[in-house]
């Protein structure tokens, strides 16, 4: 979080385009907050716009506003996101999921600092700040055909990758403690502490909701005054058979010594030389990906399998979600920032 705090305070006086990466509720939004309230642009708006939630229909109408009489029920001029932004800063979560219609339009305000109104034909000229996030891979949608090559390198000038809580164990204790605190003042409510068989079974927790889930759980304690409806809540979702941890049960159960049917044929030279394979091709992606530092296109023509090919393969084996130097701030030449 140091190394990500060292890039917030890098860009947040600039008017540079950030693009957040990360899972569902890894805090890219409070991350988009930061570099807006360290900016010269606090105190203007910061505007929030879901590009997922919007119907595609819509939502050039929600960005860029539309004139009086440019559709059926348009009675009044109404004002986009963008306008309403102006001087501050816009922040379009999940990016990946706009219309390819409406990336193009974006596209000209990031080149112009301009765009016309549905139904309108003078522009509106704007000064406003971008930042997007996104749970999805950009170059897969690239390699897809839904998005557009020259906005994504419009908007990835700088790229901040968070991690999923499961791979920073050590933020698990910190987050609950500000969380504990925090939900204990605004609800004006005194509750004990987390016994240490609760914090253990949280710290332990494998957290799929990232920092909203681990939130909720707080919250949730604090509201009820009760850990222990809390903890269960988070055992019912670890898999079943293991902690949270994945280290074994909490509590103990007998397993039947001899299963009644073997699940597969011992004996399968077909199945044990596919793993082989899978398992040599795993080590030579890896091997490859770590030699570019992880630049995909890159690691493609090294491999000589085309860029599409690697992705499907990156997902297939899950490598992004494996990564060992999430941390590591480096710079791509396409100027990304890891």
């Amino acid at each position: 979080m140091k190394k990500v705090k060292t890039i917030i305070d890098q860009v947040a006086k600039t008017d540079i385009t950030v693009l957040i990466k990360g899972e569902s509720g890894t805090g890219k939004e409070w991350i988009a907050q930061a570099i807006h309230h360290l900016s010269h642009r606090t105190g203007k708006p910061f505007v929030k716009l879901n590009c997922e939630a919007i119907p595609r229909g819509l939502l050039e109408s929600e960005l860029f506003g539309f004139e009086k009489g440019a559709f059926t029920g348009a009675h009044l001029n109404k004002p986009g996101r963008f306008e309403l932004a102006n001087g501050g800063t816009i922040l379009l979560n999940e990016i990946g999921e706009m219309d390819l219609s409406v990336q193009g339009k974006l596209l000209q305000v990031l080149q112009d600092g301009r765009f016309s109104r549905l139904g309108g034909n003078g522009d509106v000229f704007i000064d406003t700040r971008i930042i997007a996030t996104t749970k999805n891979h950009l170059e897969r949608a690239m390699a897809e055909g839904r998005f557009r090559e020259d906005l994504f390198y419009r908007i990835n000038v700088i790229s901040i990758t968070l991690p999923p809580l499961r791979e920073q164990k050590e933020q698990i204790l910190p987050l609950l403690r500000y969380f504990y605190d925090f939900y204990q003042e605004k609800y004006n409510k005194e509750v004990p502490p987390l016994s240490p068989e609760g914090t253990r079974v949280l710290t332990e927790y494998h957290w799929p909701g990232n920092i909203r889930e681990l939130e909720n759980i707080v919250k949730r304690v604090i509201i009820s005054g009760n850990e222990e409806s809390a903890t269960q809540t988070v055992l019912g979702k670890s898999p079943p058979g293991i902690s949270p941890s994945g280290r074994g049960r909490l509590e103990e159960e007998k397993a039947p010594s001899i299963p009644e049917k073997p699940a597969e044929p011992i004996f399968d030279l077909k199945r044990v030389g596919r793993k082989a394979a899978e398992e040599a091709e795993k080590k030579i992606l890896h091997a490859a990906l770590h030699e570019t530092h992880w630049n995909r296109r890159e690691a493609a023509q090294l491999l000589r399998i085309s860029y599409k090919a690697l992705l499907y393969k990156v997902e297939k084996y899950r490598m992004d979600h494996s990564r060992k130097n999430f941390w590591k701030v480096e710079k791509t030449g396409e100027g990304e920032v890891r």
